[in-house]
């Protein structure tokens, strides 16, 4: 799985190779970074907005732009654990969690997009979604206000930090997580396969 901002690079990546006139740019990047609002809705469980639109592919035929933003996040999620596992990456660090490899990678590819003041206040002012899920309004906008925050400045160890606190279920584990983030860091071998996914995900 893919943190945040990859996933806005990878769907720009998309864009940039497949141009649509069809899907809505805006709201494919909405549903692009929809899923993980679970974090912050222990009533959303995993399998209400992971294991859907099977199979998992670049057809997003019959879907909207926000459920094709939605399919395409799921995609990058098997996309990209595959480009790790053949890489071998998991081999060359220390952490058993996934999120430091996430947060690194968000580190990596902030600069690939150019304009994220323009997202920020998409973000802080969403249009109404209609989801088919049990997702209030409420955690919907509070999810998209948090990503918002965390897309304002390049990550760094005080924003990761920040960003891993609003989300209840890391908050205990977010000094060691930043810690293994600096790990993956030192590491040329596994930054410079973190680097590369942009480069395999479309």
């Amino acid at each position: 799985m893919a943190s945040q901002v990859a996933h806005i690079i990878y769907a720009k990546k998309y864009f940039e190779k497949y141009p649509s006139a069809e899907i809505k740019k805006d709201l494919f990047f909405l549903g692009s970074i929809f899923p993980d609002i679970r974090r912050i809705d222990e009533t959303i469980k995993r399998k209400d907005t992971h294991l859907r639109f099977a199979p998992l592919n670049l057809n997003f035929q019959g879907l909207d732009s926000f459920q094709a933003g939605w399919k395409f996040h799921l995609y990058c999620d098997m996309k990209r654990d595959e480009i790790l596992r053949n890489a071998k990456f998991y081999e060359k660090i220390s952490s058993h969690s996934d999120l430091p490899p996430k947060l690194m990678e968000d580190e990596l590819v902030y600069d690939d997009y150019e304009n994220w003041e323009k997202l920020v206040a998409l973000l802080n002012n969403p249009p109404e979604i209609k989801l088919d899920i049990n997702a209030s309004a409420e955690s919907l906008h509070l999810w998209y206000a948090i990503v918002a925050h965390y897309f304002e400045k390049k990550p760094s160890e005080k924003t990761m930090r920040t960003f891993l606190v609003k989300q209840p279920s890391l908050v205990s584990r977010a000094d060691e997580i930043i810690k293994s983030v600096a790990e993956i860091r030192a590491n040329k071998g596994a930054v410079e396969i973190l680097e590369n996914i942009k480069n395999e995900i479309v």
